[in-house]
């Protein structure tokens, strides 16, 4: 255990605790699901389907319009096959779309030729990459947030991103949020593919209603694979306290894109923050993040 390594004075003045990676170094780190490239092959078409990527366009806009960036600068924090990437670079945006997953990275270069769009694509850990001061937005989109056997890990990731932002800069966290899973969770539910296959979510709440244990069997032409993995899950509160011990301010909670209160009637948690223009007093702050 290691003090967190702030690129924040602040922060590290305040005492506040956890485990650190490096900025840009790919630190050792033993095999976690979400390593595992058969996973996102197997899956693509169904967390990708045509219309989750045509919706993109739609849903930059209204992250646009929520989160009003004063510069042309953005990084798309896991970015996976670029949809959200590819609908900021047609708007003029200047774009750096950050995964780990090689399968997920090519499936994003072919679309940003094939739209013929410019964007720097970065094959790195979210706990990893940290590029002080550069940009005006940084998103996370569609629950890609929480994935860590050690959640304190997570506020590594928010660290990085405070400090990739530049002063004044804004960052938007969308996730699925635990009051909404509360209400839909189905510990058995199936879909259909375009190609006929069949896959069968199985959910199940642990860790004291912090994590989320899931396995997804593809049925393919009579033969069945499985594909397991956990994830945090975050309330509102949860997630703005997080942010906030990050350095964000002006955290505002919304139910989806289009702005509204983070309510009974939530579907999403989107999130946003700001990093101040200037720095202010520091809060003192100690103990582990849990």
């Amino acid at each position: 255990m290691t003090q967190f390594r702030s690129s924040r004075d602040d922060l590290a003045a305040n005492g506040l605790v956890g485990y650190s990676a490096d900025p840009m170094k790919n630190t050792a780190r033993e095999k976690e699901w979400f390593d595992d490239d058969s996973f996102w092959r197997e899956l693509y078409p169904f967390m990708f389907p045509e219309k989750r990527i045509a919706d993109a366009q739609e849903q930059i806009a209204k992250a646009l319009a929520l989160t009003k960036p004063a510069g042309k600068s953005v990084l798309d924090l896991c970015c996976g096959p670029g949809r959200c990437s590819i609908a900021l670079a047609k708007r003029g945006f200047s774009v750096t779309g950050v995964d780990k997953t090689k399968y997920l990275l090519d499936k994003a270069r072919v679309q940003a030729r094939a739209a013929r769009v410019k964007i720097e694509w970065v094959q790195k850990d979210m706990r990893d990459f940290v590029r002080p001061n550069s940009f005006a937005l940084v998103l996370n989109m569609f629950t890609s947030f929480g994935y860590f056997d050690d959640r304190r890990e997570d506020m590594i990731v928010l660290e990085n991103m405070f400090t990739s932002l530049q002063p004044g800069g804004a960052c938007l966290i969308d996730v699925l949020g635990k009051e909404r899973l509360a209400k839909i969770l189905q510990p058995t539910s199936s879909s259909l593919l375009p190609d006929g296959a069949m896959v069968v979510e199985r959910h199940e709440i642990f860790d004291d209603w912090t994590r989320v244990r899931n396995e997804w069997l593809v049925i393919r032409n009579g033969q069945v694979k499985s594909f397991k993995f956990h994830h945090t899950i975050y309330s509102g509160l949860e997630l703005r306290d997080r942010m906030e011990r990050a350095g964000f301010v002006d955290v505002t909670l919304h139910g989806n894109l289009d702005g509204d209160e983070y309510g009974p009637g939530a579907e999403r948690l989107v999130a946003i923050g700001r990093k101040p223009k200037k720095r202010g007093p520091a809060i003192r702050r100690s103990g582990f993040v849990r």
